[in-house]
């Protein structure tokens, strides 16, 4: 049937033009050509159809509809799609600068933590992790820390509600990062010389120095003929590399169930001392505990405070200190 050779041949063209066309003012002349009412290619196609006889017409009206509205919705989309890119740049105007986005940086506490690792990977100590769920067994036993003792009271300690648990062996948030040493000398035989950094959590009163979370810097070191000296020595250039030639460090007698002789660790860079943690030789009993021959080797444990080495080298010594790094005030983060 001739007219619908002839349609189907429009339909190609058509298709064809508005698929090549590249810009709003050829698809402009594509529509008055194949699409124009007054004049154009489907207006004489139109006209063709009344000359088909009466059982032609259904045939020829239906096949000429949908060709029709296939080259209308494909023109119209082409239409659309070349308008896109003339309103973007109609929206733009690049002759203004650029807006620059604000970047973050590491929290203070995590760039000391980072730095510690680096300066106690320098002095031979690798890093080890553990838990912040701990047991008791890990946070108190193992370390000679009795059942009668106060650190073990309630009140002094984070005891978690878990349900499907022995009453008789209770979970709570780790106070100390000690837990690792015990952790880590179950598993491995000696020698040992870690350290961990992490969180530890204690119900203390929120004050300048003081917070109920902090994070801790434990380090172990267990041989043959390891001695307090071995330990003073290693304080001493940890904190000679972290604040340089003029701090000084000092030692004062103490007490603390895992360590004996066991000391205090006192700092002055400045004016003052700052108390930065406790420290000691390992207790008999602690290594007896993991399995280790006291009579055959000895170890130091020592364990620092993040935040107060990170306060005193920042210089943060106002009424808020270590609540500083805990109020996500970007002010003060973003000096770092």
């Amino acid at each position: 049937m001739a007219v619908l050779d002839a349609l189907t041949e429009y339909e190609q063209q058509a298709l064809e033009a508005i698929q090549s066309a590249g810009d709003p003012q050829r698809i402009e002349e594509v529509r008055v050509e194949f699409l124009g009412k007054k004049k154009g290619r489907l207006k004489d196609l139109q006209s063709v159809l009344g000359k088909v006889t009466p059982e032609e017409r259904p045939v020829v009206g239906r096949r000429f509809n949908e060709i029709k509205n296939r080259v209308q919705s494909a023109w119209e989309q082409k239409r659309d799609q070349l308008a896109k890119p003339a309103a973007a740049a109609e929206a733009i105007d690049v002759t203004l600068p650029g807006v620059s986005l604000p970047l973050g940086s590491r929290h203070p506490i995590a760039q000391t933590i980072d730095e510690f690792k680096e300066i106690m990977g320098r002095l031979g100590f690798s890093v080890a992790d553990g838990p912040e769920i701990e047991d008791e067994r890990h946070n108190f036993e193992a370390l000679n820390i009795p059942l009668d003792h106060p650190a073990r009271d309630p009140l002094d300690n984070f005891y978690l509600a878990t349900a499907g648990r022995s009453s008789d062996r209770p979970l709570l948030l780790r106070s100390q990062t000690s837990t690792v040493q015990i952790r880590v000398m179950e598993q491995t035989a000696p020698p040992v010389r870690i350290v961990s950094l992490g969180r530890v959590y204690r119900p203390d009163a929120i004050d300048a120095t003081h917070s109920c979370m902090f994070h801790q810097m434990e380090g172990l070191m267990v041989d043959r003929g390891i001695t307090m000296a071995d330990l003073k020595t290693v304080l001493r250039l940890f904190a000679t590399a972290y604040f340089g030639d003029d701090v000084h460090v000092r030692f004062r007698p103490s007490f603390f169930p895992f360590t004996e002789p066991s000391v205090e660790v006192d700092m002055a860079w400045g004016d003052g001392w700052l108390e930065i943690g406790g420290a000691g030789m390992v207790d008999p009993n602690v290594l007896k505990a993991v399995g280790y021959d006291p009579e055959e080797v000895t170890g130091f444990a020592f364990g620092l405070g993040v935040e107060r080495f990170a306060m005193r080298r920042f210089a943060i010594s106002d009424e808020r200190g270590i609540r500083h790094f805990y109020d996500n005030d970007v002010r003060f983060l973003q000096q770092f």
